[in-house]
């Protein structure tokens, strides 16, 4: 069963979400590489939405790509994250953005380990961690 939408206007997000997060969830911004706190974080458990909490990755589909920023092989659920097409900065990549409140968490591409083959490359300042 699918999670309701949220929706919220922007001095809602602003009143909840802090600049840097505002910045990455709300603005598409990115942080700078292999400065994120998620970036070597290894504990078990479910990253989940820094704006609205819906659970997006298991720890078990994390791994170390190297890219400066936490990656994931797959979300926990098909349905935990929506897929855009971005063709800002000269280039074409593929957003990917919370299927629950619509905020950017990253891009994906298809260079990543089975059995996917997908690299879900997410900031992590779009993120906070829940332990199992």
């Amino acid at each position: 069963m699918a999670e309701q939408k949220i929706t919220k206007s922007d001095a809602e997000w602003r009143a909840q979400l802090s600049p840097e997060q505002y910045a990455t969830c709300r603005c598409s911004a990115t942080e700078a590489p292999f400065s994120g706190k998620f970036y070597e974080h290894d504990a078990a458990g479910t990253y989940v939405c820094a704006a609205c909490q819906a659970e997006l990755f298991g720890s078990d589909s994390k791994f170390r790509s190297g890219c400066g920023w936490p990656s994931y092989f797959q979300p926990i659920a098909p349905t935990a994250v929506a897929e855009l097409d971005d063709d800002s900065h000269g280039m074409h990549r593929t957003e990917v953005v919370c299927a629950r409140c619509d905020s950017h968490l990253g891009h994906v591409f298809p260079d990543g380990p089975p059995p996917t083959g997908l690299r879900y490359c997410i900031n992590s300042m779009a993120l906070d961690f829940k332990p199992v």
